[in-house]
């Protein structure tokens, strides 16, 4: 099965990502902080999502995990478009960084990225 981790506060959004996750056979995991999320990389995870608009530095977060994971994806997405915002999760290291209407639409999609 394959694995997600994901930065988010969003309750009601993690459930939407959480069922899409469970009927595509994917385990998903939330972190309400960045040293709990940096400790859920292991055992191996396929992808981290992260809400830039979440509390708890989520653009520290995704330089935290480059500092160890080069290689994982990280998609990364915001409410509305917010060029700095993008540019600062773009630049700390996000493979995409996307709006949440985005995110929302192509979430399958993105999920299906982790399977085994």
């Amino acid at each position: 099965m394959g694995r997600i981790v994901g930065l988010m506060d969003d309750l009601f959004f993690q459930m939407k990502v959480l069922e899409t996750a469970k009927h595509l056979g994917v385990e998903f995991k939330v972190a309400s902080n960045s040293e709990a999320l940096v400790k859920m990389l292991e055992p191996p995870t396929k992808l981290v999502i992260v809400d830039l608009n979440a509390k708890n530095n989520p653009v520290e977060t995704i330089g935290q995990i480059r500092a160890t994971q080069k290689g994982l994806p990280v998609v990364a997405f915001l409410s509305h478009v917010q060029a700095e915002l993008a540019a600062r999760g773009r630049e700390a290291g996000a493979t995409e960084v996307m709006p949440r209407s985005v995110f929302t639409q192509n979430l399958a999609r993105i999920l299906e990225t982790a399977k085994d």
